[in-house]
């Protein structure tokens, strides 16, 4: 193999190596507005790696609705379960992606007031 073809050769895996360490989750943070996210999981889809999520309103980002979203860490898919109240992070024009996904503590019952 020639010398410049080498060289050609290690820039090419130095760039894919650098392309792969930048998280995803890097990418749609920078300069965006951050939203915090709160909802139910209705469906984990393990082999989509998708979550079915009942999704609570976020003012300035999106209604309440039911949507099915990606995560930007795989190990969330098997952190949760249906019925699990979770927290997550969303951002300013990504309506598709739940970051930080934790799963919440459970609601304290509403007391009545004496």
């Amino acid at each position: 193999m020639s010398q410049s073809r080498r060289m050609f050769s290690v820039a090419l895996v130095l760039v894919v190596v650098g392309a792969l360490l930048v998280s995803p989750a890097a990418l749609a943070q920078k300069g965006k507005k951050e939203f915090a996210f709160r909802g139910k999981i209705e469906k984990v889809d393990a082999k989509a790696k998708t979550l079915s999520v009942k999704g609570e309103n976020v003012p300035g980002w999106m209604g309440a609705m039911t949507m099915t979203y990606s995560v930007d860490k795989e190990d969330a898919i098997e952190r949760v379960k249906v019925g699990d109240e979770i927290t997550a992070k969303v951002y300013e024009g990504d309506f598709k992606t739940l970051y930080e996904v934790q799963v919440a503590p459970p609601k304290a019952p509403d007391t009545p007031k004496k």
